[in-house]
């Protein structure tokens, strides 16, 4: 593990290989274990790969402030990171859920600096939410502290339940279950005031003109699959793929995912 300067720029992550350089953000709630398939995968293959805890996740900093959960704070604890590194090479973002917005942003405030995306599964818009959690992001965090006093086992518990459904379509391995309750307990509560910060990217996205593939589970239950193809028709140069997989296919079916993203990056001769 890996971390640059101290308290507020705190920043846990890992790198592996050495070539083009990709980017991996993971979505809410998650870490920077989300990616312990891809990373190796993109190090075998002539890329330097990093992969991060965002702020309020994982080992990075987690602010104490509920109202410091906002969006704009998590792309700019993101984009510091970043540029500490130094990278001068275009990057290429890959980005899951949650991490799907920030690649995305980063790609229009700042196009020059992207060679390429892969938005596994984005989320870009609260209208790609069931009604029901629509509603719950459209206002603050209620009952942060029950978030936090929340056993691990109940977590986990919730976990396997959804990981087992049928209605999901796809297996979480039992050491991805467990990573996923831990990411969950070691994040801060405030993390889930972040969706209700976010803008709707749907009408910028015609102005990221890089090379795009847009990636997903067509048995999504937590973003409508969808919003997805409707995503890919606004990209000027997006390629898709879809997994038989639920909200988490770099997780739940990563030979498939890696064999994909790593096509991808050929295509555009890359490395």
């Amino acid at each position: 593990m890996n971390n640059l300067t101290t308290a507020e720029n705190h920043v846990n992550f890992v790198q592996q290989g050495e070539g083009a350089p990709v980017i991996l953000i993971h979505g809410l709630a998650a870490s920077l274990f989300d990616w312990a398939d891809l990373l190796p995968a993109l190090a075998s293959n002539g890329c330097a790969g990093y992969a991060l805890d965002l702020l309020g996740h994982g080992e990075s900093y987690k602010p104490a402030n509920l109202d410091d959960y906002h969006i704009d704070n998590v792309f700019d604890h993101f984009c510091s990171w970043l540029e500490r590194l130094g990278i001068s090479a275009p990057l290429i973002l890959v980005g899951h859920s949650l991490g799907g917005y920030l690649a995305m942003e980063y790609a229009l405030r700042y196009p020059n600096r992207v060679r390429a995306l892969v938005l596994g599964n984005p989320f870009y818009s609260l209208q790609q939410l069931p009604p029901l959690l629509r509603i719950r992001y459209k206002g603050p965090l209620l009952n942060a502290e029950m978030i936090e006093r929340t056993p691990e086992w109940a977590i986990r518990m919730a976990i396997d339940f959804t990981s087992l459904s049928i209605r999901n379509g796809y297996l979480l391995p039992e050491k991805v279950r467990k990573q996923t309750a831990l990411d969950y307990k070691r994040a801060h509560p405030g993390i889930f005031n972040i969706p209700s910060t976010i803008r709707d990217l749907l009408p910028l996205a015609h102005r990221i003109a890089v090379p795009s593939l847009v990636i997903w589970g067509s048995r999504d239950q937590t973003l409508a699959p969808g919003s997805f193809t409707k995503l890919s028709a606004e990209l000027p140069n997006a390629q898709t793929a879809t997994i038989k997989a639920g909200h988490v296919p770099h997780q739940s079916n990563a030979e498939e995912f890696n064999r994909q993203v790593l096509g991808f990056l050929k295509a555009i001769d890359c490395p």
